[in-house]
């Protein structure tokens, strides 16, 4: 296995390459821009390097268009006799830049020994350490059995679902087709994330009636309800969600209660005016609320909670009228310790770092939603490079070094996974 560590590291100025080149093309998500020649940079390498090379276009879902087409690439290489098929998946969309900035986010800048740019941390260093670390892999023990898999993959920050649910509903990212499955997503070197926290988004929506502002008495305040709906929140459910603790490792440590954000507010006239806004009653308010629940809370549970709340709104408050309407929904997920994929990285953690791996739970959901609930394959963990609190902000960068250890955790792996444990 020195052999191997040895290999990656020879191979850190190509990964640092890779990394870079896959930053400079700005695969923004909304609208899911540039997909087709990231996908195609990915493949193309992978082609020449023995890998067989599918593009899947996901049409219908969410997005897709011909102008922003969800591109997807899946690259698979047989061994030489049979055996479990290793697969890692990484997303390659972005979100937007922001603000703050020090640097351009698209030109993947090399500073003290990080690059800088919007995806370096989540995920595109980590896809780039997954596809060196199989690549060197493969150079040193070309008659492996089973088969290996890289894809990479459209949609992941807005739900994934012209990626990776697309293609495990094609049957491709599911069992019995693949065997364990790893992403490298920027949770901690040092890391092994076994699954994630559920969620529930909905939008409520409080009505009134329209009157002039002077004459407020004749008209019926939609904000003003919706103020009643976030003080009941303050004072009955916020409490209550601060009482549920989970046994699952959630990261960090507040995340191991139940949460609940809220993520927009919009009521009364449009925010995209010039000039004053005219004197009106809003007629309408809308709250979009964001529920993160943990395994040991079912989802009617959780929605009943805020249903509850409302209908007592509309039984003790006058005129009060809403509609609750679901938006997305994901079940919590936690992979078994002792399942396969989570010992062999494990092992590989302890064998490159000289000390066993934290097991952690995310606390935000992740592609491994789909490969659990519509790939029917439960081996499977998020293990990458990269600080999970980097992602989505300004100067955003992943660490070279760490990248070269997560390569060489990846494909230690691997080999276990393939070859057996040592």
């Amino acid at each position: 296995m020195t052999t191997l560590l040895e290999r990656i590291e020879s191979k850190r100025d190509d990964m640092v390459d890779l990394t870079q080149a896959l930053v400079r093309i700005p695969s923004v998500n909304p609208p899911g821009d540039a997909y087709t020649p990231c996908v195609e940079l990915i493949g193309n390498r992978l082609k020449r390097r023995g890998f067989d090379v599918m593009y899947y276009r996901a049409e219908g879902t969410p997005g897709d268009t011909d102008e922003y087409p969800r591109m997807n690439v899946v690259a698979r290489i047989e061994g030489r006799r049979p055996g479990p098929c290793v697969h890692f998946n990484g997303h390659i969309d972005v979100v937007e830049v922001g603000a703050g900035w020090s640097t351009d986010p698209f030109a993947g800048v090399i500073r003290d020994n990080r690059i800088y740019g919007r995806g370096a941390c989540d995920m595109k260093g980590g896809l780039a350490a997954s596809i060196v670390a199989m690549e060197a892999l493969l150079e040193l023990h070309p008659n492996f059995p089973g088969a290996i898999e890289i894809s990479a993959t459209a949609d992941e920050e807005t739900g994934g679902y012209g990626g990776v649910a697309w293609l495990a509903e094609a049957g491709i990212m599911a069992s019995p087709r693949i065997d364990h499955v790893i992403i490298p997503e920027p949770l901690n070197k040092d890391r092994v994330c076994l699954g994630h926290r559920g969620v529930w988004w909905a939008e409520i929506e409080t009505f009134g009636r329209i009157a002039h502002g002077s004459m407020p008495f004749l008209g019926d305040s939609a904000i003003r309800h919706m103020f009643a709906v976030l003080d009941a929140f303050e004072q009955r459910l916020y409490p209550a969600l601060g009482t549920k603790r989970t046994n699952m490792p959630v990261v960090p440590d507040g995340a191991r209660s139940s949460t609940m954000n809220i993520n927009s507010v919009h009521g009364g006239q449009g925010e995209h005016f010039s000039g004053l806004p005219a004197a009106a009653v809003a007629d309408s308010c809308r709250t979009v609320i964001d529920r993160r629940f943990l395994i040991e809370e079912d989802i009617t549970d959780v929605k009943a909670e805020v249903r509850d709340i409302l209908e007592h709104l509309r039984s003790h408050r006058d005129h009060f009228r809403y509609e609750l309407r679901d938006l997305f929904e994901v079940i919590p997920t936690m992979t078994e310790r002792e399942a396969p994929v989570v010992t062999a990285v494990s092992r590989a953690v302890q064998k490159v770092l000289g000390k066993p791996p934290q097991l952690v739970v995310s606390p935000g959901t992740y592609d491994q939603k789909h490969i659990d609930r519509i790939g029917r394959l439960n081996n499977c963990i998020a293990y990458g490079p990269g600080i999970l609190d980097l992602a989505h902000q300004p100067d955003e960068y992943i660490d070279i070094d760490d990248m070269v250890i997560s390569a060489r955790v990846m494909a230690l792996a691997a080999y276990e996974l393939l070859f057996g444990a040592a």
